[in-house]
């Protein structure tokens, strides 16, 4: 009985006795990021149904959307250099993500007069690729505002010790990937709600449902919004405390020394852009392969000027930790054609990914929650190796349920183990794991990075972290050109079937990322482990 009230002292009961009122206005941010998910759902069935878009072609736009996370880079820098002024650049991050919410509602609701203008299919590009830009600027700033929110002080003035901070901060990094999944709980929630008589609407009224949900996520740049009139409320509310204690107001501070400008981070970063923008408009053949290689290139050249701020005995460690979090993320997942499989074959709708959603969304703020003490107490190392044997046994039932699994436990069970009833075991089962790799390394560049370059170092090693997710979104491209899927489409306007479906090569789609997300990090984690790059936190 001890050993269970003190594993639920230490997981749920401490978190909140370490809450405080200065971390909410990043959380605001990053719960923002999570609600994005609010149109996930109703993207997914609109680019199945109205948009003749093939997986590989997907694949590769999730590339592109995922390219302006290297942007972090002189964001991140830019943040350092205008500290007292950063929370400006919400309002720009925010009207960029209302813009690509409201071209996504006259796609839908106005699609002749849309594409009078342009192609549908190109208002859909430019929607989806405006998004992340909006996000990555918001994002920018919450991170900084995450160092930021960790006091130095208490409310008496008398500084706190570096234990007392370095938990702090990683409390702070917790809580913010605690927010980003308790938005998704909200999304999922609205949408079971909104999506519960979806069945039985008829065409039109599905979409005018459609497009009434880009007109919710509204709230989206709203929230961010407001946790800038936060944070500024909570800091002048700091400040008079002080003072109205005999103090200067200022003992609470940051970047007291003054950020110079690093002409190299500017510099490789302006190329970089450049280069991106040209190679892509341009329509330069391997476009995405040119750019991947090239931003590789310039983000580790500036990983090893930034490192060289950090002492001797700390370089080789963030790499390594670097390195095997890249490699994880990197896993190429199956795209889009198993969702479309699941909504043809295995008939699940609206409203039922939705549950999973929401179940999935709450089990992760349950695991990041309980996963909290494993995470400060094991070496990244450890944790991806654990990971990814969890993550490659929980995706068999997904290959199982191709070769007809829930069919044959539903025979077995009367109906009752299903392909919905795996599904949500699954899903129950899986959730817990995706957002807890990156929590160390965030809490890493929190404690260790200096002070007057924080949000520059979670600008840079984000880049490359986020360059892993480009690095999955090529290989899951190339994996559909290999294996080729595709669903039925229809014109919105006319009906007129323009391509039929064919899911003959899921199966093997779906063996070969299991295998691959299995055995390459875990061969990674073992070969830095033996060189000087080995992780020990």
């Amino acid at each position: 009985m001890n050993k269970i009230s003190r594993f639920i002292d230490e997981t749920l009961i401490d978190l909140g006795r370490q809450f405080k009122w200065t971390y909410l206005p990043p959380l605001m941010i990053y719960m923002a990021a999570g609600i994005s998910g609010l149109t996930g759902i109703v993207g997914t069935f609109f680019v199945k149904d109205y948009l003749n878009l093939s997986a590989a072609f997907l694949a590769g736009l999730g590339f592109w959307a995922g390219i302006p996370w290297a942007l972090k880079m002189p964001l991140g820098h830019l943040v350092d250099l205008i500290w007292n002024k950063k929370n400006y650049m919400v309002f720009v991050g925010a009207s960029l993500i209302a813009l690509s919410l409201l071209i996504m509602y006259a796609l839908i609701i106005h699609t002749e007069w849309m594409s009078s203008i342009l192609k549908v299919e190109t208002w859909f590009v430019i929607s989806v690729l405006l998004a992340p830009i909006g996000y990555v600027v918001q994002d920018v700033v919450a991170d900084a505002m995450t160092v930021e929110a960790v006091p130095l002080v208490d409310d008496n003035g008398q500084n706190f010790s570096k234990n007392e901070i370095k938990t702090m901060h990683t409390t702070m990094q917790t809580l913010g990937r605690f927010a980003i999944i308790g938005g998704s709980v909200l999304v999922a929630l609205a949408n079971v709600i909104l999506f519960s008589d979806a069945e039985n609407l008829d065409q039109d009224s599905k979409i005018q449902l459609y497009g009434s949900i880009y007109i919710y996520a509204l709230i989206i740049p709203v929230v961010s919004v407001l946790g800038v009139f936060l944070a500024a409320y909570l800091k002048k509310q700091k400040k008079n405390k002080l003072i109205r204690k005999g103090m200067s107001g200022d003992e609470d501070g940051f970047h007291q020394v003054k950020t110079k400008i690093n002409w190299w981070i500017l510099g490789g970063s302006l190329i970089f852009v450049l280069f991106t923008l040209s190679i892509g408009a341009f329509r330069v053949p391997y476009a995405q392969e040119i750019v991947f290689l090239g931003s590789m290139v310039i983000v580790v050249f500036l990983m090893s000027k930034l490192i060289k701020e950090l002492p001797e005995n700390l370089r080789l460690t963030v790499v390594g930790t670097a390195i095997i979090i890249f490699i994880f993320r990197a896993m190429p997942s199956p795209g889009p054609g198993l969702t479309w499989f699941e909504i043809d074959e295995l008939k699940f709708n609206e409203q039922f990914f939705s549950i999973l959603s929401l179940l999935a969304s709450f089990l992760t703020l349950l695991g990041i929650i309980i996963l909290r003490p494993f995470m400060a107490k094991n070496s990244i190392a450890k944790i991806i190796v654990i990971l990814s044997v969890a993550g490659a046994v929980l995706f068999l039932p997904s290959v199982g349920m191709y070769y007809g699994f829930h069919n044959w436990t539903s025979s077995l069970t009367n109906g009752i183990v299903d392909a919905k009833f795996i599904a949500i075991i699954n899903t129950a089962l899986e959730s817990p794991l995706g957002q807890v790799s990156m929590i160390p390394l965030l809490a890493w560049i929190a404690k260790n990075a200096p002070s007057h370059l924080k949000a520059t170092f979670f600008a840079v090693f984000a880049s490359f972290t986020n360059l892993a997710l480009s690095a999955s979104s090529l290989g899951t491209k190339y994996l559909n050109e290999i294996f080729i899927i595709t669903r039925e489409v229809k014109d919105k306007v006319t009906n007129a079937i323009l391509t039929t479906a064919d899911y003959s090569e899921l199966g093997l789609l779906l063996i070969t990322v299991t295998i691959l997300s299995l055995f390459v990090p875990i061969l990674f984690v073992i070969f830095i482990q033996k060189t000087k790059l080995k992780t020990f936190e």
